[in-house]
């Protein structure tokens, strides 16, 4: 009787704990024995380059998949080099050992050994979905062949078993279904086919599979009646070359966007594809998309950001959230190196100096094809910033202005000088000499923008005004300070640094004026000044306590809960016939001056697109001054 052997380095409750806790998705356990498969036929492969008694060429080395629905059974064959008693023992008897690691160490000296399972754990993924795995396996040298079989934790036996060919075979007997866990999917062609695709699709040899389809019968094609029948043909399915991997010289812009719209299920044309090759403390190649639309859920909690991660061309992670910062998050693609420190699982990075470093290249990349993109081709970068232009900007105001300096470059704003978006670059190449700020005014839209009376002193003087439009802008132009050494500067601020144009005024006694203003309004406005930006409009609304209207309106969209208001000053334009009108009834007819600071008041909540606070009111109000 053959004597059960017990795992040497840990108890069921580790196995346990492997299986049910370190992967996250039951799928991964045929990525990862594709991957030891893989792993055994490299090694072959190399001593073969020495070795004559091999007897395989390149083109030999393949990968088996065979499903057997009815005895629920999957089998993963290779020709690799295959393992005796003592590699079964060391490799599959002792979790988180790798024979893979030790293969590689003995060959430290040679540079181009790529041995993807380094890892010792990915084996034991297979009782996620098996209740006794079988391992029937022979050695390149071995005279005879061997057979592993465990029902999970309690333990395993090996024994001598006839064996011709060398390699392995993997035989997994698929759970029972539960009410809760359907084993049944992997014992589908579909399904295996579509994980090989998902996770296996550039490993280096064929993986090779008998598929089951219908096709039109020989003979009956093109006729009125085509006949059918179901046929079994042996099918590779992986593409083995990855297109990153590829020289640039070699691929097409239309096969670059081909895989884009496959790979990510896209549907716009990219704006642009950055292909990169670094050798160096990590070597790697990455392979990114700058959508030119935004997808459906882009701004929702259901969009997920990062780059596809592969090692050696096996998939890693679906979404590596640490390669994109999150003013990037737009951007699609794919990262492969075989120089990422994993930890005992493949699906669980390390948070490493060899990730962030790609991380740091790869922000700096992305940003200089961005900026190459705004002066190579403007339109195209006018397009994608109207997609992702509020993403940049949230890049500036988040991690307290980090991130500015890099991103400054690469915003742009409507503004007074033409209907074409401008970058600050180009507003600052325009300024005149005697003009000493970056003029700026916020609002929902730029034709309102340009009505504001507070904007005509600046434009009246030819100085261009930059139109900030979105809710972010203002965060975003507080956040920057200056660009350039030019200072922003609202043209709500009270001074313009305009000289020599500011309103005298005219008005006799206007602090009584503007006193008998405040206390007709009492607590709707903080104060009530003479304007020195005002020149054909009579009134206008300013906010004061650092808090703008536009902040306001954010704030009361976000959080209305926090009642965050800007405080009103009311400027009033001492020059105006208006205004004149109103200060002549003063002290003659003060219930009717009374009505004319109310109007006032009401016109400027207006002009600043804030809501006023009874329109009916108002609208009788005007009707009984007329």
């Amino acid at each position: 009787m053959m004597a059960k052997k017990q795992f040497k380095s840990e108890s069921k409750r580790l196995l346990d704990l492997m299986i049910n806790s370190i992967y996250t998705h039951k799928e991964i356990f045929l990525r990862e024995l594709i991957s030891n498969a893989s792993d055994a036929i490299d090694k072959l492969c190399f001593i073969s380059l020495t070795d004559d008694k091999v007897g395989l060429s390149r083109e030999d080395f393949k990968i088996n998949l065979t499903i057997d629905k009815d005895n629920r059974v999957i089998t993963i064959e290779d020709n690799g080099i295959g393992m005796d008693k003592d590699d079964l023992d060391k490799n599959l008897g002792t979790i988180a050992s790798s024979g893979s690691y030790r293969f590689k160490q003995e060959m430290e000296k040679t540079d181009d050994v790529d041995i993807i399972g380094q890892f010792g754990v990915g084996f034991y993924s297979a009782f996620m979905v098996a209740d006794k795995v079988e391992v029937y396996t022979k050695k390149h040298g071995a005279e005879s062949g061997y057979l592993w079989t465990s029902s999970g934790a309690d333990g395993y036996t090996i024994k001598e078993a006839d064996k011709d060919s060398v390699g392995s075979v993997v035989t997994l007997h698929i759970k029972d279904d539960t009410e809760n866990e359907n084993y049944s999917e992997f014992l589908e062609q579909y399904r295996i086919s579509e994980l090989v695709k998902k996770y296996s699709d550039y490993i280096r040899y064929p993986i090779v599979m008998d598929m089951t389809r219908s096709k039109v019968k020989e003979g009956t094609e093109g006729s009125d009646k085509p006949e059918y029948e179901t046929v079994t043909e042996a099918e590779t399915l992986n593409s083995m070359v990855p297109i990153w991997q590829r020289p640039k010289k070699d691929v097409s812009d239309e096969e670059y966007e081909k895989f884009y719209h496959d790979k990510f299920m896209a549907f716009d044309k990219p704006a642009k594809i950055i292909t990169t090759s670094v050798e160096g403390v990590v070597t790697y190649k990455a392979l990114l998309y700058v959508p030119s639309k935004a997808p459906f859920d882009y701004y929702t909690k259901d969009y997920k950001k990062g780059l596809q991660l592969y090692s050696s061309g096996v998939l890693i992670m679906e979404n590596c959230e640490e390669l994109l910062p999150d003013h990037f998050r737009f951007v699609k693609g794919v990262v492969d190196s075989q120089d990422f420190s994993l930890n005992i699982s493949r699906e669980v990075l390390q948070h490493d100096h060899q990730l962030k470093t790609v991380a740091q290249t790869l922000e700096k990349k992305i940003k200089n094809e961005l900026s190459s993109l705004l002066k190579k081709d403007r339109e195209t970068y006018e397009n994608f910033f109207g997609e992702f232009g509020r993403q940049l900007k949230y890049g500036i105001v988040s991690n307290y202005g980090m991130h500015k300096d890099s991103l400054k470059d690469l915003l742009m704003f409507n503004s007074s000088n033409s209907d074409k978006l401008t970058t600050l670059g180009e507003y600052v190449d325009r300024m005149s000499e005697e003009q000493k700020y970056i003029y700026f005014a916020t609002g929902e839209s730029v034709d309102g923008i340009s009505k504001l009376p507070q904007a005509e002193l600046v434009l009246s003087k030819g100085y261009e005004i930059l139109y900030c439009t979105q809710d972010i802008d203002e965060f975003t132009i507080q956040t920057l300070r200056d660009y350039n050494d030019k200072q922003f500067k609202s043209v709500d601020d009270d001074d313009l640094g305009i000289e020599g144009e500011n309103n005298e005024n005219e008005v006799e006694n206007s602090d009584d004026v503007l006193k008998f203003v405040k206390e007709s309004l009492g607590d709707k406005v903080s104060e009530v000044v003479a304007s020195k930006k005002l020149v054909s409009h009579p009134v206008c609304m300013t906010a004061k306590g650092g808090i703008s209207f536009e902040m306001e309106k954010y704030f009361a969209a976000m959080q209305p809960e926090a009642g965050m208001k800007a405080q009103r000053c009311l400027e009033l334009n001492m020059n105006h016939d208006a205004v004149k009108a109103m200060c002549e009834l003063i002290g003659k007819d003060d219930e009717k001056a009374k009505k004319y600071a109310q109007i006032f008041y009401n016109q400027a909540l207006l002009i600043a697109g804030l809501p006023i606070e009874n329109p009916s009111e108002y609208a009788d109000l005007v009707c009984s001054i007329m």
